[in-house]
């Protein structure tokens, strides 16, 4: 893995917070006879929540696919009554399980809009609302010009392909080869357990109706400012993405880091992971890396918007959300 220290990492300068919909606040007197009526409860219009920040010349919003809550013996390295136990301590334990967001990131530079990942677009969970968030940005699947899919799980990749058909189709598509290979290799899929099958489907939908798929060797320029890390472990090909400008900088780790149980130990994997020593052999050197560093962090499956940074305290790692939001 290239050192994070190649360029300086620095704090992001936020732009804000956006919601296709809005909150209306009333006044917060009321009359005694008007306090004595009961309110009228209407539905919640649905929100699509966008975040935004600047490195440098680089805008990069923050969307989401949506959600899937992920069963507590998901997580092997501890049992699923631990890690409920530590979604209680945590104030997010939920009876059907941890939830996962499914964050994607859009960089954009006035020039060429870039995508992190396409989302698990209704494959899986609560999932399938990138092109609305894409829509509320005024921008249409075809406007994009590259994506980046930092590996090739279902989740990740799903929204290329949705309803079979190629999605994205002005866009170059950036993948480290060895996940090209392992996902489109027929012995490997034969002898995988079916919870992997639809990730080995889509990865053949993905070479046959994308042609000009770029299977990418190792860490890379994608553009100017826009860099691929190593991140082997998760998968074969697993990798991140720097996005560095005017001294600032964020990288996102994709599924280096999974809520509730990381960063606190490296030996609790995810279920889909098939090389756990190789998996763990990456979280062991990067967390301590990113924390002495004060890496900014974009992950997929944090808490939206998925920024924050890793802290030591008191000899242990955790998560810390960036304080990103209406800041100068």
């Amino acid at each position: 893995m290239t050192h994070l220290s190649r360029r300086a990492f620095a704090g992001a300068l936020p732009l804000g917070l956006i919601g296709a919909g809005a909150l209306v606040s009333g006044s917060s007197f009321t009359s005694p006879a008007r306090a004595a009526v009961p309110a009228i409860e209407k539905p919640v219009a649905g929100i699509t929540p966008l975040a935004q920040i600047r490195i440098g010349r680089f805008t990069v919003t923050a969307l989401t696919d949506g959600f899937a809550d992920m069963p507590y013996d998901f997580f092997p390295g501890r049992t699923p009554q631990e890690v409920e136990d530590a979604a209680k301590r945590q104030l997010t334990a939920r009876q059907s399980g941890v939830r996962f967001l499914f964050n994607q990131y859009l960089i954009e530079d006035g020039q060429r809009r870039v995508l992190i990942d396409a989302g698990a677009a209704g494959s899986i969970g609560k999932t399938g609302q990138l092109p609305q968030a894409l829509g509320t940005l005024g921008l249409k699947p075809e406007q994009i010009d590259a994506v980046i899919v930092t590996h090739m799980h279902q989740d990740h990749m799903g929204g290329l392909v949705a309803g079979g058909r190629q999605v994205f189709p002005e866009a170059e598509i950036f993948i480290d080869r060895r996940d090209v290979a392992h996902w489109t290799d027929a012995g490997k899929r034969n002898g995988a357990p079916d919870y992997l099958q639809t990730s080995f489907r889509m990865a053949e939908e993905v070479v046959r109706l994308y042609p000009r798929l770029q299977a990418i060797d190792g860490e890379r320029d994608i553009m100017p400012g826009i860099s691929v890390v190593d991140l082997t472990g998760h998968t074969p090909g697993h990798i991140g993405v720097r996005v560095e400008d005017a001294g600032k900088s964020m990288i996102m780790v994709s599924d280096m880091i999974f809520p509730v149980v990381h960063p606190m130990a490296t030996d609790v994997f995810f279920l889909f992971e098939q090389d756990r020593a190789a998996a763990k052999a990456m979280r062991d050197r990067f967390f301590p890396q990113a924390a002495a560093e004060g890496a900014l962090v974009a992950a997929t499956h944090m808490p939206f918007p998925g920024l924050g940074h890793l802290v030591r305290e008191g000899g242990a790692l955790r998560w810390q959300v960036a304080d990103w939001a209406l800041q100068d």
